[in-house]
Order: C-alpha cells, then sequence, then structure tokens
C-alpha cells in the first residue's frame, strides 16, 4: 500500500468529527486551547469563536422559548376570562322561570360580556311567537336554517343573506358574522344565533368550546321550561 493510500484512509471525514462531538459535548473542556483555533462564520461576514456562536443559539432558543411560554400564559388568560364571562351566564340561565327570562339573559350576557352586537333565539314549535329576540315557529317555517339548526356543533363565519333576515329580523343589514350554535335535546329543538357587524368578529377556523358549552346549557334550560309549560 502506498504513502498517499495510507493517508486517505487514515483521513477523518467532516461526518465523523461531527458524530464524534455530539457523542462528546464535553469535549472542548479541558481542551480550551483548540477554542482559540476554532471559528465559525458570522452572517455579517464576520467571524466569532465557537463559544460565541454556541451562546448566541442558546439566546435565539431561549427567546423562541419566551416566545412560547407567553403565547401559552395569554391564552390561558384568554380562557380564564372567557370561563368567568361564560360561568356568569349559566347562572343567568339557571336563575330564568320563563323563555322570556331566558331570551333577555341571553341577550345581555352575549352583548354585554361577549360583546356581540344582536342574538336571536330561534325555538320549533306548533305556536308562534316573536317577541325581541325570541322567536317561535313551526320547524317547516324554519327551512333556511335547518342545516344550522342540525349540525353536530357551532358553526361561525358568514350567514346567507336569507338566514340573516329570519334570524335577526330588521339588524340582519348589520351583521357580517355570526354564530350559530344548535340547540338539542333529545331533539333538535332550536337555534342561538349571535351577530356581529364587525365582519372578523367570527370566522369559519375559530374554536367553539365555550359557545357549544353555552348551548348546552342553553338547551336544558330551555327545555325543562317547555316540558313544565306543557304540563
Amino acid at each position: 500500500m502506498t504513502a498517499d493510500a495510507v493517508e486517505v484512509q487514515n483521513e477523518v471525514s467532516e461526518q465523523q468529527v461531527i458524530d464524534y462531538l455530539k457523542q462528546h459535548p464535553d469535549f472542548f473542556t479541558g481542551n480550551e486551547n483548540l477554542l482559540e483555533k476554532l471559528y465559525v462564520p458570522h452572517q455579517r461576514g464576520n467571524t466569532v469563536s465557537l463559544v460565541e456562536r454556541q451562546t448566541s443559539l442558546l439566546r435565539e432558543k431561549n427567546r423562541e422559548l419566551y416566545d412560547y411560554l407567553s403565547d401559552l400564559v395569554g391564552v390561558a388568560r384568554e380562557n380564564e376570562i372567557q370561563f368567568k364571562k361564560t360561568k356568569k351566564m349559566v347562572v343567568s340561565l339557571l336563575e330564568a322561570e320563563t323563555l322570556d327570562d331566558v331570551a333577555v339573559a341571553v341577550e345581555e350576557c352575549l352583548c354585554e360580556e361577549f360583546h356581540s352586537d344582536t342574538t336571536a333565539l330561534l325555538l320549533f314549535g306548533p305556536a308562534r311567537d316573536d317577541v325581541n329576540n325570541l322567536r317561535i315557529m313551526p320547524r317547516e317555517d324554519a327551512a333556511v336554517v335547518e342545516a344550522l339548526a342540525n349540525s353536530s356543533q357551532t358553526s361561525c363565519g358568514n350567514l346567507t343573506e336569507l338566514q340573516n333576515e329570519l334570524l335577526f329580523k330588521e339588524h340582519a343589514f348589520k351583521v357580517k358574522s355570526a354564530a350559530a350554535v344548535p340547540l338539542v335535546k333529545g331533539e333538535t329543538i332550536g337555534l342561538l344565533a349571535i351577530g356581529s357587524y364587525d365582519s372578523e368578529y367570527f370566522q369559519s377556523n375559530q374554536g367553539t368550546l365555550f359557545l357549544d358549552y353555552i348551548g348546552q346549557v342553553l338547551s336544558r334550560v330551555v327545555s325543562h321550561i317547555l316540558r313544565r309549560s306543557e304540563d
């Protein structure tokens, strides 16, 4: 074997060096003198030592972690605020004795606490009623919102012109986005609609956890009142 062949055979590849340093992260402990000879190109064209570069990377990762934790804290605070508002609304609903009481609680809590602009409580039944934000009508007369009422979860975003007109009446032309919360207790008994004059307030990709919860509570309260009125 020639000397050149032996030299090639004994060469350490770049990947071998990388693998070795990964397996021995404390390699430069006790070999600090090597750091004086190692330089990593800086993105501005200057050079920095390996330790400085490592410190820079750690700082960058710390900033990313800080931003991530800040986002988590922000979400937690927002959820706490939403929970308190939802709790207040649930208490108001549980204190309601009539459908009018329910409609008032819905209007006050959603418009004052959740900053929506208008609400509509649509219930299916043989009797007809249309007072403020409370509407009672036969199911067949509400065919335009049937898909919303039969949905398995809250729908957010833009409603059709006909849906807005049925639900929000004289406010329909001002409603730019809305949430439609199905009311189900054994069967679909109605629909809670929440309208906003802001086109960005309700969006199709937003979470609906609290609205779904409100819908479940409202469904039980309304169902209880309806059964009691039939007795």
